[in-house]
């Protein structure tokens, strides 16, 4: 006849095999340490008032048992889902594909999930059904990508989340922490580059108004020419493609006078390298060229871009950071905006202007 087991703890070594085959569980672990199933949630909350010889016998029983705790099981104990929601635009450029890459990866090193809504407009309904898709998913917190104005606004118009979070690139009116790149100081280096080098001027190859960093570098290129004291030609403005950017560089190389173009971003500039090389005109020796972004191509390029390098996995990475803070620690606090520096990478694209 076989014994019937004790009653208290179950001696340490217990082999997982004692439990028939069956994927352990919770009260598995309390029995093999000789806690409560409790004590089992609070350790595998981090709770702080668990004794340490506690904790490790609840950890050994963990690790000899081969038990994982389920998901379901941790956001029930936690009242939290550990899930994180992500709403983003025009999702397909390098810079938010590379922020949303970074958050993925840092959220998973935090033990969270992301769900992603990529959304090709930014209307305020469009932006409302975001928001309640992801509050009924019971996302424990949200970041917006947000470049547009208007994607800030509908942001500002929906009604409270309930949870926390973060925007970036688009500052809302509400206090909502802000993560976004150094648009500002980005335009200024590459307009100072260039004057630097002998420039009279800087012709301006402006990203779409109404988006926040081709706003920001288009006042900080016009704003920086006066300060020189130098002539402030009209902008083109372009769409953030390529094929933009060849189609207006198209027109600055018909003008013999333009001898130095700032674009707002590297793909724009590249159809500029493009028009530039097909109209005769020689980079830099004719015309120098800045772009902005450090696309991986970008020193690939004929010549390799000089251009202005914004970190999106830093962005990424900081934004995710705020937000679990804001999850830890919820109610009113100040505003915490984070503005990541921006680097100019000087290449082969840029010289002093042509001798007349």
């Amino acid at each position: 006849m076989t014994p019937s087991a004790p009653d208290g703890p179950v001696a340490k070594g217990r082999s997982r095999r004692n439990f028939a085959g069956a994927r352990p569980v919770m009260a598995d672990v309390a029995r093999m340490a000789g806690v409560s199933k409790q004590t089992v949630s609070r350790v595998l909350n981090e709770h702080p008032a668990v004794r340490p010889e506690t904790r490790e016998a609840v950890s050994e029983a963990m690790r000899t048992l081969g038990y994982r705790p389920s998901r379901s099981a941790r956001s029930l104990a936690s009242g939290r889902t550990r899930m994180l929601g992500v709403i983003s635009f025009d999702a397909a450029r390098y810079g938010p594909a590379s922020i949303l890459t970074a958050i993925n990866t840092a959220a998973q090193e935090a033990g969270y999930l992301v769900s992603s809504i990529a959304l090709d407009t930014a209307d305020r309904a469009t932006v409302v059904e975001a928001v309640n898709r992801l509050s009924a998913e019971g996302a424990d917190g949200v970041i917006a990508i947000a470049p547009q104005l208007w994607v800030g606004r509908a942001l500002a118009e929906t009604t409270d989340l309930g949870t926390p979070l973060v925007v970036l690139e688009s500052p809302l009116d509400d206090g909502t922490p802000l993560v976004t790149g150094d648009s500002r100081t980005g335009a200024r280096k590459a307009t100072e580059h260039l004057l630097a080098l002998g420039h009279t001027t800087v012709r301006h190859i402006a990203g779409p108004t109404g988006w926040t960093s081709a706003d920001l570098r288009l006042t900080s290129w016009r704003a920086t020419l006066r300060a020189a004291g130098a002539a402030v030609p009209e902008p083109l403005v372009g769409d953030w493609s390529a094929d933009s950017g060849y189609d207006l560089g198209r027109r600055l190389a018909r003008r013999p006078e333009v001898t130095a173009v700032f674009a707002s971003n590297d793909q724009m500039a590249l159809g500029l390298l493009h028009a530039l090389h097909e109209s005769g005109r020689s980079v830099p020796g004719d015309v120098s060229v800045v772009g902005y972004d450090d696309i991986p191509e970008a020193a690939h390029f004929l010549p390799p871009l000089t251009t202005v390098r914004t970190d999106f996995a830093e962005i990424g990475t900081r934004s995710l950071r705020l937000l679990l803070d804001r999850i830890d620690g919820p109610g009113e606090r100040p505003r915490a905006d984070t503005l990541v520096p921006v680097d100019l990478v000087t290449r082969a694209s840029s010289g002093p202007p042509p001798v007349r």
